[in-house]
């Protein structure tokens, strides 16, 4: 054992014995138990690609862990995917998971003193419930990213199924295209191959210092992401040897550096959820005016779908996260702590020594591409940040939009509200052509305290395969899928179910979206424009006679969510009563 860590499981060890006869039980011999213990936790199992494999990485995690003298002890806690919960209730459980996991992490570290954490995860939910999860417990901790699913056919991923899936809706034959795609859209383990949440929240978890180097998005089949691995298992102990805590790495700094990045990336809108949950846990408020600050001076530098080309294998070769935070550095603060015990300078500078770059662009040379094709210089940057924070009469606490996958023609729009108080509602009128080109689809009572707030990217996809409705924008207290193209704005806030404006607006409501001057308002009804206090007087008048609809969920999980859930602008993290 290294003489400088004294395991903080002695005295309780010592105190009741049958901890270490449990520990024998599990098949450690009698030196394991002296030696400095390590919780292994991870999110393995047959619920999705990005899961599956993490058995495998929690293996290698270990063998770093028992090379230093450490003993790992593996938990696990199987997270769940928004695909497997597309358009049914399943759905209204997927942010809550997070709260689950994180809470089921904070149980797993607190059962004895452990010496440290090593936490491995790829996906949406399950990334940030683990940080979430280190945050709480605030011992020596490290997150292995899951990496990447391989690419598909024709640089095709796991979501390109919404355009057949209309088609054959509308009754076409596509059952050839279908079978292909069920064969190919997830030809290996990994995350999604496009930069959607899971590969967000990946490279949040690296731009924060919490992963290292070069972890986030490595090609989940290739052998580089067992070496990353089996060295944060190493890590791990040497963070525990310095005492380094998630709370001197996750600083105020950090997440300035990490939003910062996310706008350079165009990173999915859940991460506006995520971020604020994480610094929670810290004490530290991340207000919804970073987000949009930061995204109105940082760079677009990524060409990677949905908002571009290409996919996150072919991002990692183009150098990932370290060469976005190298064309950065002059943006970034570089004195912030990692999980290397090293700053994000000194990081960047032993990437680069480490012949990282050298290595991705041999890869990409067998696709014939530059990384300049991937990621750019901020001199020759696509444009300014990705995200933008609406607000106005009917969001005064906020929504957001991914701008840089809108199309140019809807940055600004004004149209009719057709209003829908369920997701469901608003997709069968879609499919049955009941909604008229250059309206507004309202849906809401999808927040957090509505019903568990639900990604509605299938609804998403519907519109945007259906040509003849290009120019439809999608309104809603709910969320989207970092797949989701085009103009889809969420998390309206405050929530219907909390009595926000967007529970006031009603069918023929003229609506504006300016995404450029960041407002999102009623501005009349019917043939009639309206000025503010016009608009403001008919919303009292609507308020007056509302009511909340009862919410009809169970008294399980889901029904203590909608009673705790916070705002979705301030992260949807439970609040303590």
């Amino acid at each position: 054992m290294p003489r400088d860590i004294q395991q903080k499981s002695k005295k309780i060890r010592e105190d009741w014995i049958q901890v270490d006869a449990l520990c024998c039980g599990t098949a450690w011999d009698e030196k394991d138990l002296g030696n400095p213990q390590i919780l292994i936790e991870d999110v393995h199992g047959s619920s999705h690609p990005g899961s599956f494999h993490l058995n495998a990485l929690a293996e290698e995690a270990s063998i770093g862990v028992y090379q230093e003298g450490g003993k790992p002890a593996n938990f696990h806690a199987t997270d769940i995917c928004d695909g497997w919960a597309m358009l049914h209730d399943g759905m209204n459980y997927i942010l809550l998971s997070r709260e689950v996991i994180c809470d089921l992490v904070e149980v797993h570290g607190r059962v004895i003193p452990w010496d440290g954490i090593v936490v491995i995860s790829s996906c949406d939910k399950s990334i940030p419930a683990h940080l979430m999860g280190v945050s709480r417990l605030n011992i020596p901790a490290l997150h292995i990213p899951g990496g990447s699913n391989r690419i598909g056919p024709n640089m095709s991923h796991s979501v390109l199924v919404g355009e057949p899936v209309t088609r054959m809706r509308q009754g076409e034959d596509v059952s050839t295209e279908i079978r292909n795609y069920k064969l190919s859209g997830c030809p290996s383990y990994g995350a999604c191959q496009f930069m959607g949440t899971a590969s967000t929240m990946q490279c949040m978890s690296e731009s924060l210092g919490m992963a290292l180097p070069g972890a986030a998005l490595s090609p989940a089949s290739l052998f580089d992401i067992r070496r990353i691995a089996r060295q944060a298992g190493r890590q791990v102990m040497a963070l525990s040897t310095r005492g380094i805590k998630p709370s001197d790495i996750l600083t105020k700094e950090a997440f300035e550096n990490a939003i910062k990045v996310h706008a350079a990336i165009s990173g999915s809108t859940n991460a506006l959820l995520h971020l604020p949950a994480i610094a929670h846990e810290l004490g530290i408020v991340i207000e919804e005016g970073l987000f949009d600050r930061i995204n109105r001076e940082m760079p677009y530098l990524v060409d990677i779908q949905p908002s571009g080309k290409y996919l996150s294998e072919i991002f990692w070769y183009a150098g990932g996260i370290p060469r976005v935070q190298t064309e950065l550095k002059e943006m970034l603060d570089l004195n912030v702590m990692t999980v290397t015990g090293k700053t994000l300078g000194e990081n960047l500078v032993q990437v680069e020594k480490e012949g990282f770059f050298r290595r991705g662009e041999g890869y990409l040379a067998n696709y014939n591409l530059k990384r300049e094709d991937i990621i750019r210089s901020p001199e020759n940057c696509k444009g300014y940040g990705s995200i933008a924070v609406l607000k106005g009469n009917i969001a005064p606490e906020g929504a957001v939009v991914k701008f840089s996958a809108v199309q140019p023609d809807m940055l600004t729009h004004t149209g009719t509200a057709n209003v829908f108080d369920k997701e469901e509602e608003a997709l069968d009128a879609i499919l049955k052509g009941k909604v008229e080109p250059g309206s507004i689809i309202v849906i809401r009572y999808e927040g957090p305290r509505g019903s568990g707030m639900p990604e509605m990217h299938g609804t998403a996809e519907a519109l945007i395969s259906t040509p003849e409705l290009s120019n439809v924008a999608i309104v809603t207290d709910g969320r989207f899928s970092g797949a989701t193209r085009g103009p889809c704005i969420g998390h309206v806030s405050p929530e219907a179910a909390r009595g926000g404006p967007i529970a006031l607006v009603e069918d023929g409501d003229i609506i504006s979206i300016d995404i450029p001057k960041r407002v999102l308002s009623i501005v009349g009804h019917g043939r009639k424009m309206m000025n503010e206090d016009e608009v403001q007087s008919l919303l009292g008048e609507r308020n007056r006679r509302w009511k909340a609809p009862p919410q009809g969920h169970p008294k399980g999980v889901l029904g203590r969510y909608s009673v705790l859930a916070a705002s979705a602008m301030k992260g949807a993290y439970l609040e303590i009563r």
